[in-house]
């Protein structure tokens, strides 16, 4: 029996000892790959000395980030970034979002010269985005503008009805939390959300006017909602020149005399572990060799692709979401 107990004592020791050495190894190895990260990053200043031209993307739907608006600020004091290719593929957001990112490529356009390329759409909160540009450059099949905003809640006020159930509220006002979705919306609420879009509206397109240089009749004919082609674009002025980032650069060197020898390094806007897809891969592997196969796939769920595009989205919006798309 004492034989027995010596032996399950030394066989918890050596698993204690094993565990320990595995999970010194994923830290040792994560920390050495988030330090290779670092130090490869532009914004770090630890990949050299030399001037470059850095790369930032746009993409996916927009909402406000505070940590985004620090970094687009940190890249605005940068001794080495000599100027910004803004790379924008977005069909909008909130409002609020899109206005944050827009004044934070404003504040930097500022101090570095800014120009942007359309990949594949700049729409709604996406080409609010691009208006933040010194230049706008897009393939000649981007799609650009969708320019208005919208509102949208489900009202499942019949459905309730027909099943026989009612939702009873006591309200400050008539109008406090119109609409809720499960009565009929009023014609008070229904104007009091019109006062709302239209101010947008009007913002968005005095945004519009005063940074593509329209006069009222252009901008009526671009401002009814609609998206374009970016060969289209160029005639009604929401885009300057049909092109990539290629255009982009020559666009730079011509005009605000940038040398286009530098390199062009992506500038991440995030750089939390989940936002660096090798790391992110490496790290769930290193975990599961190490037979912490449980925490890997926690691990690879939280940081899956598309994970973020998983939050709705609450408010007014300026997205572009045609009917039967996903």
């Amino acid at each position: 029996m004492s034989l027995d107990a010596d032996l399950i004592a030394d066989r918890r020791r050596m698993r204690r000892k094993l565990t320990f050495w595995r999970v010194t190894a994923v830290v040792v190895i994560v920390l050495g790959l988030a330090g290779a990260a670092v130090a490869t990053s532009p914004r770090s200043g630890l990949f050299g000395v030399r001037p470059y031209i850095a790369r930032v993307t746009i993409s996916g739907l927009i909402r406000g980030d505070r940590e985004r608006a620090e970094q687009l600020e940190r890249l605005g004091r940068s001794t080495l970034a000599r100027a910004v290719i803004l790379h924008v593929d977005s069909p909008g957001g909130t409002t609020a979002g899109s206005e944050q990112l827009f004044d934070s490529l404003s504040r930097l356009r500022g101090k570095k010269p800014l120009v942007v390329v359309v990949d594949s759409m700049a729409a709604s909160g996406g080409y609010i985005t691009a208006l933040a540009g010194d230049h706008i450059v897009a393939e000649q099949t981007s799609l650009v503008g969708s320019i208005g905003v919208l509102f949208q809640y489900p009202n499942f006020a019949d459905l309730l009805s027909k099943i026989g159930v009612k939702m009873e509220s006591v309200k400050s006002t008539p109008l406090k939390a119109a609409p809720d979705g499960f009565e009929p919306t009023s014609p008070e609420a229904t104007a009091a959300l019109n006062s709302i879009i239209q101010d947008s509206y009007a913002w968005f397109k005095g945004l519009v006017q005063n940074r593509r240089h329209l006069t009222d009749a252009e901008l009526a004919k671009a401002a009814d909602g609609r998206v374009f082609t970016g060969h289209q674009a160029i005639d009604l002025k929401l885009v300057d020149e049909i092109g990539d980032e290629r255009t982009a650069l020559a666009w730079l060197g011509r005009e605000k005399n940038v040398d286009t020898a530098l390199a062009v390094r992506d500038y991440e806007l995030h750089s939390r572990l989940r936002d660096l897809p090798f790391l992110h891969a490496a790290t769930v592997a290193v975990l599961d060799a190490a037979g912490l196969d449980a925490l890997a796939r926690r691990l690879d769920e939280w940081g899956g692709i598309g994970a973020v595009e998983r939050f709705n989205l609450d408010g007014l919006l300026a997205l572009w979401h045609p009917a039967g798309t996903d």
